[in-house]
Parts: C-alpha cells; sequence; structure tokens
C-alpha cells in the first residue's frame, strides 16, 4: 500500500486544526420544585431571644453549587414556626403537593423546608397520604440563616441531590438532615439544639449522603399508593396525647375525652404501663367509644398493637407518630380492631 505524499498529510493536518470544535451537548439538569414553609432554616436575627426575622425561600435557594446538581424553582407556602402547622395545614400541604406532582410531571422530586419541632409528624403524615413515586424530601436546619456554622445550605443541597436521584422513588416522604436521609415514618427529633439531633432509633438511616454520592441500605420498596386516601377529609378527627408518669390521675383523660376527642394515645411508662387512675379512666374513655392507643414514652422499644383489653399498641411508633396514624385511621373507621390491622400495617 502506497503511503499519501509528505505534503498531503500536512494540507490534511491543517485542515483538522482549522475545522470548528464540536461544542459537547450539556445534559439537561433535572428540575426540582423547593416549597418553603418556615422554620429555623428560614430565620435570621434575633433568633436566639425569640424575635426572629423570617427569610424567603427564593434567597434560601441560592446555595452556591446547587444549580449544579438540579434547575432549583421554589414557591413560598407559609413563613411559619413549626409549631404553628398541624392538622389543618398537613391537609393543606398534602394536597398541595399531589396537586404539584400530577400537573408538572417534569419534577423529578419535591423538596419541603420544614421547622424541626415537627417535622417529623408533617412528614409522617406527607408519607401516608401522598400519591404515585417520586421523593418529597423534608428537610430544615438546627441553627439559623445567619449564625456561623448554619446547615440549612448542606440540608438544602443534599435534599435537591435526594430528590434527583432515581434511588429514592417508591421510598414516599423522607426526611433529610445532616448527611443522613430518613424514612418518615422511623425519624424522630432527639435533641434540642444538636445538629445531629434527628435518629431513626432501633431502625437506621435509609442512606448515607457522602461528597461522592448517595449510600442505601435497602433498595427501594416500590411504592405508589398511599395508605390513606384524603380527597374527602375535610377535618381530622381529634386526637390527643396524655402523658404517662408516677402518681397520674384521671384528670386529663375524663377533660379531653369531655372536650371531645375521638382518640386518645397514651405516652404510657416502660412498655405502656398506666396507674390505675388512668387505666380506668381509658376504660371509660373506651365504653363511650374512644379508640386508645398505648405507647411508650421511654424514646424507643415496642408496645405490642394486639391487646385483649379493647386498647391498641403504638408497636415502635412514638407517641406524636402513633397521634398522626390514629387522627387518619379515625377518618376511615372508629372499630378499635380494624384501628388495630391499620397499626400493624405500620411495623
Amino acid at each position: 500500500m502506497r503511503s499519501l505524499p509528505s505534503c498531503s498529510l500536512l494540507l490534511l493536518a491543517l485542515a483538522a486544526a482549522q475545522a470548528p470544535a464540536q461544542t459537547p451537548v450539556a445534559k439537561p439538569r433535572p428540575s426540582i420544585l423547593v416549597i418553603g414553609t418556615g422554620g429555623t432554616i428560614g430565620s435570621a436575627g434575633g433568633y436566639w431571644t425569640g424575635n426572629p426575622t423570617r427569610v424567603p425561600i427564593e434567597q434560601l435557594v441560592r446555595v452556591p453549587g446547587i444549580d449544579s446538581v438540579a434547575s432549583v424553582a421554589s414557591e413560598q407556602l407559609w413563613n411559619v414556626a413549626s409549631s404553628a402547622i398541624g392538622p389543618t395545614r398537613w391537609l393543606e400541604l398534602s394536597r398541595h403537593v399531589a396537586e404539584l406532582l400530577r400537573a408538572r410531571p417534569e419534577l423529578a422530586g419535591i423538596v419541603v423546608t420544614h421547622g424541626t419541632d415537627t417535622m417529623e409528624e408533617t412528614a409522617y403524615f406527607l408519607d401516608l397520604t401522598l400519591p404515585g413515586d417520586r421523593p418529597v424530601i423534608v428537610t430544615g436546619a438546627m441553627r439559623p440563616s445567619d449564625m456561623a456554622g448554619a446547615d440549612g445550605p448542606a440540608n438544602l443541597t443534599n435534599a435537591a441531590r435526594a430528590a434527583v436521584d432515581p434511588r429514592t422513588r417508591g421510598r414516599g416522604t423522607m426526611v433529610l438532615m445532616d448527611d443522613r436521609l430518613f424514612a418518615a415514618r422511623d425519624v424522630t427529633k432527639t435533641n434540642s439544639t444538636r445538629v445531629e439531633t434527628f435518629q431513626a432509633p432501633e431502625r437506621a438511616p435509609v442512606a448515607i449522603i457522602d461528597a461522592d454520592g448517595l449510600f442505601y441500605r435497602q433498595p427501594s420498596p416500590g411504592r405508589s399508593a398511599p395508605l390513606f386516601d384524603i380527597a374527602g377529609v375535610r377535618e381530622l378527627p381529634r386526637v390527643d396525647v396524655v402523658y404517662g408518669y408516677a402518681g397520674a390521675d384521671s384528670v386529663v383523660i375524663d377533660a379531653l375525652v369531655g372536650a371531645g376527642a375521638k382518640g386518645l394515645v397514651m405516652a404510657g411508662v416502660g412498655r405502656g404501663g398506666l396507674t390505675p387512675a388512668q387505666s380506668a379512666a381509658l376504660r371509660r374513655a373506651h365504653a363511650a367509644g374512644v379508640v386508645v392507643v398505648v405507647g411508650t414514652r421511654t424514646g424507643s422499644g415496642r408496645v405490642p398493637v394486639m391487646r385483649d383489653d379493647g386498647m391498641v399498641g403504638a408497636g415502635d411508633l412514638n407517641p406524636q407518630k402513633a397521634r398522626v396514624l390514629l387522627m387518619l385511621g379515625l377518618s376511615r373507621t372508629s372499630d378499635p380492631r380494624e384501628i388495630a390491622r391499620i397499626f400493624q400495617t405500620q411495623q
């Protein structure tokens, strides 16, 4: 085979050098929506003295580097402390998120910023009521946005990373705090001020968030249908939590039943223990049609769901989570046996 003359090779080299460079096509970034509801992550100013200023969500999402993770849009639903978020707002938020997921199929997921004090309850309510398999990640901060070492920016960035990761699909609503991703059902706040406050006693995080990726403990269960359809629910039934302690009498239980409580959750001592006066009051409440769930005040451990006294055990749901589940259960049935079956599905 004859070789090309050296002059031809030179011309080919010059032509290649003068050809316009091919511009690489940028891969489109996944889209997420960040819904702001308030909390410490959206606070500044006199936060520690009880007079905070509120920071809008469009300012909070301007975290350096977050735009390399996703195309981020935001909206301010509320800007309140989490102590101001309860059953009425749970219904509003769940319906709002469900409508966004229905109307915007381009969203990879949704991030909700929220105060940490009642975050676990809101997240669990969303987990029980939202349809579809796209992730909803609830996040917040333990330090206000203008404090040295503020944890909000890292939590928000990691929440975005979780929201766009295909492996979070089918896992329901989750909580992202302090480099850990938790199932809403399992997580609880365990310390009043520390950034590592969120834990999953006797369980574990869904995933650990490191600089080089998200590392999951188990495959996704592939969930897509909620446990509860709240389309026809206009108001959740009243359910209260009663604390057990040495020498507790019947006054609180009797007063709550008189105030119209449809359900009571007992934060019992040890494995759901109750004082004699509380037990007598609960028997009266049960006879009046009030559904009683017994949990533990210890912070971890189980109270058996199935009981012989007409009450229902919370399993390893803490009292505040048991209240959420009982409220939704009572929107469907007031039969303690059916409520027990609902609680059994959540163990």
